[in-house]
């Protein structure tokens, strides 16, 4: 592997898209970021997972790569969804703004917060300039303190994007100042790696699903809120834990769907086990776990590392494999459908395109080095 190899910049990006159903519409989503106009690999990237949901109606993808090819795949994709989903038939249990819901970019190697954040912000002036389409600038892209959270930007969903657009509050970053007809907003941002993690309750009552997200969720909403303006409101929940629980015809059960922005302060079996627990409490058991797109290997090891230590398992014991399959089973993340690691653990994929990628592990805390105050825009 050559030294430039090595030093290379990646970023990974993971694009929510409006449409889980039609695999005709997801292919040719996924192809316009493939491959370049002459039908030739993108050189650069490599989409590493696709993830669809029924139920959701949402396909998230993960690619990552360098820079410019990563940015340049990310466009030509908002470009093919714009095109084919239309947000006015849409209709599913995720939240949405539109045709490309949420995009944000993420550093991984040899590049900073700072630099992931003008790359998203470049990437959004093109967006809104060149296909017309208003755009939000989110977490540590956003020029506005009031647009941090997607939640925050997403209410009302589409189909009230009209309305809260006419307010001058909510003039987007980039764009038009009307919805796009058929593909409403996109949502562009930077931030460090998140997990989504979802927990399958063994019931169908979604209000139980509701009251478990509502507990064990981080009431300051973000993992890295600002503590400079102390409450006399005691904080509650999981550190970076942003919680919501539905219900999941596919599944036929409630489920409470997690994102995990602070990876330390809640590792994924804290999560797990405090569903569980809350469950228990309220007279269910859980079926098992999902992860949405791809989880760095560290994250598993640690769940591993924790489920061993309360099997009693002597420390030989602790090699790669064993913690895997520990954190694979007691997760339940087999349950409902097979849990491959090649498939979904992020450096395992990433190995597999040796051309592209120098990238071997990806330690904790994951590119945390996000400022508390807004990055000024770039000179």
């Amino acid at each position: 592997m050559s030294a430039s190899a090595q030093d290379q910049s990646i970023i990974e990006a993971v694009p929510n898209f409006s449409e889980g159903r039609d695999q005709a519409i997801i292919r040719q989503i996924t192809d316009a970021m493939a491959f370049d106009a002459e039908g030739r690999l993108r050189e650069g990237m490599r989409i590493l997972h696709v993830d669809s949901g029924i139920a959701a109606n949402r396909t998230v993808i993960t690619l990552a790569g360098n820079p410019e090819s990563v940015t340049e795949a990310l466009f030509e994709g908002i470009r093919k969804a714009t095109e084919l989903i239309d947000m006015r038939k849409q209709q599913g249990v995720h939240p949405r703004i539109g045709a490309t819901d949420v995009c944000p970019l993420i550093p991984l190697q040899h590049i900073s917060m700072q630099q992931t954040v003008q790359l998203a912000r470049k990437l959004a002036r093109r967006v809104g300039e060149d296909l017309q389409i208003p755009v939000f600038l989110y977490e540590a892209a956003r020029l506005k303190e009031e647009r941090k959270r997607l939640a925050t930007i997403r209410k009302g969903e589409f189909e009230g994007l009209g309305e809260k657009i006419r307010d001058a509050s909510w003039k987007p970053d980039y764009g038009p100042a009307t919805p796009h007809p058929t593909a409403g907003a996109v949502v562009i941002g930077a931030r460090p790696f998140l997990i989504a993690f979802n927990v399958h309750l063994d019931t169908p009552d979604v209000q139980i699903a509701k009251t478990i997200a509502k507990a064990i969720r981080d009431s300051r909403g973000s993992a890295h809120s600002s503590t400079s303006n102390p409450s006399s409101v005691r904080p509650t929940g999981l550190p970076g834990l942003r919680a919501i629980g539905w219900y999941v015809e596919e599944y036929g059960l409630a489920q409470v769907s997690m994102n995990i922005t602070d990876v330390v302060g809640t590792p994924l079996h804290l999560a797990f086990e405090s569903v569980k627990q809350k469950a228990a409490e309220m007279g269910v058991g859980v079926k098992g776990g999902e992860i949405i797109g791809l989880v760095p290997l560290a994250c598993l090891l640690e769940a591993g590392a924790f489920y061993a230590q309360q099997s009693g398992l002597s420390a030989d014991t602790h090699d790669e494999e064993t913690l895997l399959k520990l954190a694979i089973e007691q997760l339940g993340l087999h349950q409902l459908h097979p849990f491959e690691p090649r498939q979904k653990i992020l450096e395992y994929v990433m190995q597999q395109y040796p051309d592209v990628f120098s990238l071997k592990t990806i330690p904790l805390p994951l590119a945390m080095d996000v400022a508390p105050g807004i990055y000024p825009p770039e000179e």
